[in-house]
C-alpha cells in the first residue's frame, strides 16, 4: 500500500477513535481505575489504549466491541508499566494477578462492569472521608474529565492549588482504602445524598457564577446535567429523578439570562420565547417520574417550583401561592435561611412587598445572611416597591459591596443610578 493510501485509511481510524474518546473514555478510565486502584496509571494507560488503537485498528480492523477492546488494551499497558517500575514487588504482583483473572469474563460481562463502574467511580470521588472540595474537584476530574486547569478557572483558583486537592483526594482514597464499590444498603442514602449536593453545587456554580466576569459557567452546568442523565440511567430512583429536573428546568432558560453584552436579566423580565422548550419538556418528564413515588426529596420540590415558572406564559401569570405552599413545604423538610429568603421573595409577590419585608428583616435581625449580597439586594428591592427609597439605597450600597460576580455588580449599580436620577 502505497504512503497516500495508507493516510487514508489512517484518518477515518482515527476520527473514529476520536469520537470514542470523546464519548466513552470516561467510562473506559473508570474501569481501569477500579482494575489498578490507581487513578495516574489508569489515566496514563487509558491514553497509550487509545494511541495504539489507531495503528492497530488501521492495520487489523475496528473490533467488534471497541471499548471492551480499549480496557483490555489499557490493562495490558499497565501491566507493561508495572512489571517496568516495580520490578514485581509483592503488591504489583497483586494488581497484575487482578487484572489478569479479570480477562477472562466474556464480553458481555466486560461491558457491563464499564457501565457499573462509572456509578462506582461517582460515589467514590464523593466519599465522605473526603473533603467536600475536593469531592468536587475528583468529580470534576475524574468522572467529567475536565483537565486541572478548566476547573481551576471555573472556581477562581490557581491551578496549582486545584492541582494539591486533587493530589489530596486520590491520596486518601489509596491511603484510606476507600473501595472503588457501590455503597452498602446501610450508607446508601447518606451516600446518595453526597452524590446529589456535589452534582448540585456543581451545577449551580455553572448556572450562577458565585464571582467573577460572567454570569454563567456553561461547562460546569453542561457536566452537571451530564452526571444527572448517567446517574438517572444507573440508578433510576425518584430523587435523582427530581435533581435531573431541576436542572433542566433551570438550564432551559439560560439563553433569556442575560443580554448580548452580559447583563443580567430578571426572571419576571426575560422572553420566555427564548426558554428551551425541548429542555422544559423533558424536564417535565423526569418531574412526573419523581413525583410517582411516595415520598420525594427536596430537589423534587425544588424542581415542582421551577414547573410552576415554565408552566407560566408570562411573569403575571405565575401562581405564587403555589409556590409559597412549596417554599413551606421546602422549608419544613429543609429549613435554612436561604430558603426563608426566597420565600420571602414569593410571599413578596403574592401578598406584597410589606409581608416580603418583614421576613427579610427578621431574618437580618437574627444576624444571618448578613455576608449574603442577595439577602441585601431583595431588601432594597421591597423597600423601593414600598417608596422607601432611602432604605432602598442603603441596602443597594450593602448589596454592591458584598456581590462579587460582575454582572449582579453591574445590574446593582444600575438600580442605584436609577434612584439617584430620581
Amino acid at each position: 500500500m502505497e504512503e497516500s493510501d495508507t493516510a487514508s485509511a489512517v484518518d477515518p481510524i482515527r476520527e473514529l477513535v476520536s469520537e470514542i474518546y470523546r464519548k466513552d473514555s470516561r467510562r473506559i478510565f473508570a474501569t481501569l481505575v477500579r482494575l489498578l486502584r490507581d487513578f495516574d496509571l489508569a489515566e496514563e494507560s487509558m491514553h497509550d489504549a487509545f494511541a495504539s488503537a489507531v495503528e492497530q485498528w488501521s492495520r487489523d480492523g475496528v473490533p467488534s466491541n471497541p471499548r471492551a477492546w480499549l480496557v483490555s488494551a489499557g490493562r495490558f499497558k499497565a501491566i507493561d508499566t508495572i512489571r517496568k517500575r516495580a520490578r514485581f514487588e509483592a503488591a504489583s504482583q497483586e494488581v497484575v494477578r487482578r487484572m489478569e483473572v479479570s480477562a477472562a469474563f466474556n464480553a458481555s460481562q466486560r461491558e457491563q462492569e464499564i457501565e457499573d463502574d462509572r456509578l462506582r467511580l461517582i460515589f467514590t470521588c464523593c466519599h465522605p472521608a473526603i473533603a467536600p472540595e475536593v469531592q468536587i474537584a475528583l468529580t470534576l476530574r475524574e468522572v467529567c474529565g475536565l483537565t486541572t486547569d478548566e476547573i481551576a478557572a471555573a472556581f477562581l483558583i490557581a491551578p496549582s492549588t486545584m492541582a494539591q486537592r486533587l493530589v489530596r483526594g486520590k491520596a486518601k482514597i489509596r491511603d484510606a482504602g476507600i473501595p472503588i464499590e457501590l455503597p452498602s444498603e446501610n450508607d446508601w442514602p447518606d451516600r446518595l445524598d453526597s452524590v446529589l449536593s456535589i452534582i448540585y453545587l456543581v451545577f449551580n456554580e455553572g448556572y450562577s457564577a458565585s464571582c467573577g466576569v460572567s454570569l454563567t459557567r456553561d461547562e460546569l452546568s453542561a457536566e452537571a446535567i451530564r452526571l444527572g442523565r448517567l446517574l438517572s440511567e444507573l440508578l433510576p430512583a425518584p430523587e435523582v429523578h427530581g435533581l435531573l429536573a431541576l436542572m433542566l428546568l433551570q438550564e432551559s432558560r439560560r439563553s433569556a439570562r442575560s443580554t448580548p453584552a452580559g447583563d443580567l436579566i430578571l426572571l419576571e423580565d426575560q422572553d420566555r420565547t427564548r426558554w428551551n422548550r425541548t429542555m422544559i419538556d423533558e424536564g417535565l418528564e423526569f418531574l412526573r417520574k419523581a413525583t410517582s413515588a411516595e415520598q420525594f426529596g427536596v430537589y423534587t420540590v425544588q424542581a415542582a417550583m421551577a414547573a410552576v415558572h415554565a408552566n407560566a406564559q408570562h411573569s403575571t401569570e405565575t401562581d405564587w401561592t403555589q409556590l409559597v405552599g412549596l417554599y413551606d413545604l421546602l422549608a419544613s423538610a429543609s429549613p435554612s435561611p436561604i430558603v426563608e429568603l426566597n420565600r420571602a421573595v414569593a410571599v413578596a409577590m403574592k401578598e406584597g412587598p410589606e409581608s416580603g419585608l418583614q421576613i427579610v428583616d427578621s431574618i437580618l435581625g437574627r444576624g444571618e445572611l448578613l455576608d449574603y449580597h442577595m439577602a441585601h439586594a431583595v431588601r432594597a428591592d421591597f423597600c423601593l416597591r414600598l417608596q422607601r427609597t432611602n432604605e432602598a439605597r442603603e441596602a443597594y450600597l450593602q448589596a454592591l459591596k458584598l456581590a462579587k460576580q460582575e454582572p449582579e455588580r453591574r445590574f446593582l449599580a444600575a438600580r442605584l443610578r436609577s434612584i439617584e436620577g430620581d
